[in-house]
């Protein structure tokens, strides 16, 4: 059985047994509520402080590479300069659409009121300031007093220009500082890796708080929030073909056909690397040079998650709605940066790692609590599915168009 099957089945059975004892004694639930709720916060508070050390680790490391490989040559650094516009237009994509699918099919009040009294102790990290205020207070005066104050954005955005600073310096500083935190980046997802693997007893603790507290409408707003959010990814996989075939110009009967393979391993496996031999060939099918697939496929794969930022921009909307916050307009502006910011080096990272150390920093920036993800990661075996569809298809959709960019691509074959 995989870590994700048993973390879902342990999410099931915590949710029934909190609705089962509650039904019975709401004595005895009250009971069981005293002694889960210590461990599952317990078990929040793991994960929750490799946050920090990961992101920045994961920015740095991220950001090095990506400025290496856009020196590679012309068709590296159109293929980056691709990838970055993908995923600055399905941020965008996710902060207009998931509103409105939330006020067309909204969460179910009750449920909704009753997760929220069940995860109480996950409280807002607090109002949105103005947006004038935000804007100064971007740049930090104190770096650390940013890390204690969970100022997340400020802390990446000081990251990000360390780590272009770092591209300046002579090749064997940068090989040190590199060095450096790639370690540290190693030894982080060593220790998260160990939190994860406590991950069935912590979801199932919160689960039984949930069951007990909200009742079996917890089952119904967590199917509420897999459709919502699966809705997303498979908005950006309809943005890949629309790409395919409005700016690398290919029909998108043959774009359909060449990446049916690639999709067909990427849901059996939910693994993009996994699918690149498929891209690869459904590469060749598009009549993409093999010289630019071999160099892009690999890249996207490595540095490039499309639904990524747009699925957890989602996310984090989704929780603001659940806890009834309206973010105000620089508040989402944050987490779209926040969101795009932190794909940059998680790409290549399991998807359990990458679900919580990713979307942390969005609902800080987006001044919403990052506690309710300890209970969606036992979930997002689903919206992974639709995740890694729409990486796939975003994956071979952007070879294509640096390809036509590049003048690599048959342009007389139909």
């Amino acid at each position: 059985m995989s870590r994700a099957t048993l973390i879902l089945l342990c999410l099931a059975a915590g949710l029934l047994a909190g609705v089962g004892v509650a039904a019975v004694s709401p004595q005895a639930a009250g009971w069981g509520i005293g002694v889960a709720a210590p461990v599952g916060t317990l078990w929040l508070n793991g994960l929750q402080m490799t946050v920090i050390p990961l992101v920045v680790t994961l920015l740095i490391t991220g950001v090095v590479a990506t400025a290496e490989a856009a020196q590679a040559g012309r068709i590296a650094g159109r293929a980056i300069a691709t990838f970055l516009t993908i995923v600055t237009l399905t941020a965008t994509m996710a902060a207009f659409v998931t509103p409105v699918l939330l006020h067309a099919v909204p969460i179910p009040r009750g449920a909704a009121e009753a997760l929220k009294t069940a995860l109480a102790h996950a409280a807002p990290v607090g109002p949105t300031p103005p947006i004038g205020e935000s804007l100064a207070g971007i740049v930090p005066t104190n770096i650390f007093a940013a890390a204690t104050n969970n100022a997340l954005l400020s802390l990446i955005l000081f990251t990000l220009a360390f780590a272009f600073a770092m591209t300046r310096i002579e090749d064997a500083g940068r090989a040190q500082l590199l060095g450096f935190f790639a370690a540290i980046r190693d030894a982080m997802l060593i220790l998260i890796g160990w939190v994860l693997w406590l991950a069935p007893i912590g979801v199932f603790a919160l689960a039984f708080v949930v069951g007990a507290s909200a009742g079996g409408s917890a089952f119904g707003a967590l199917v509420h929030y897999i459709v919502t959010i699966a809705s997303i990814g498979f908005l950006v996989m309809l943005m890949a073909y629309a790409m395919a075939g409005l700016v690398a110009r290919v029909p998108l009967a043959r774009f359909a056909r060449a990446l049916a393979p690639a999709q067909a391993v990427a849901i059996s496996t939910q693994s993009s690397l996994a699918s690149l031999p498929a891209m690869v060939e459904g590469a060749k099918t598009l009549r993409v040079d093999p010289a630019t697939s071999s160099l892009v496929l690999p890249m996207a794969v490595a540095m490039f998650r499309a639904t990524q930022p747009a699925m957890n921009v989602a996310v984090s909307l989704y929780i603001a709605d659940w806890f009834g916050i309206v973010p105000g307009p620089a508040a989402v502006v944050a987490a779209m940066v926040a969101a795009i910011l932190c794909s940059l080096g998680s790409a290549s990272l399991p998807a359990q790692i990458t679900f919580f150390a990713s979307i942390a920093p969005v609902c800080v920036a987006l001044g919403v609590p990052a506690a309710p993800l300890g209970l969606l990661i036992a979930v997002e075996t689903i919206p992974d599915i639709f995740r890694t569809l729409g990486n796939v298809s975003m994956d071979l959709a952007a070879t294509a168009t640096v390809s036509r960019w590049s003048g690599t691509i048959d342009k007389d074959i139909p």
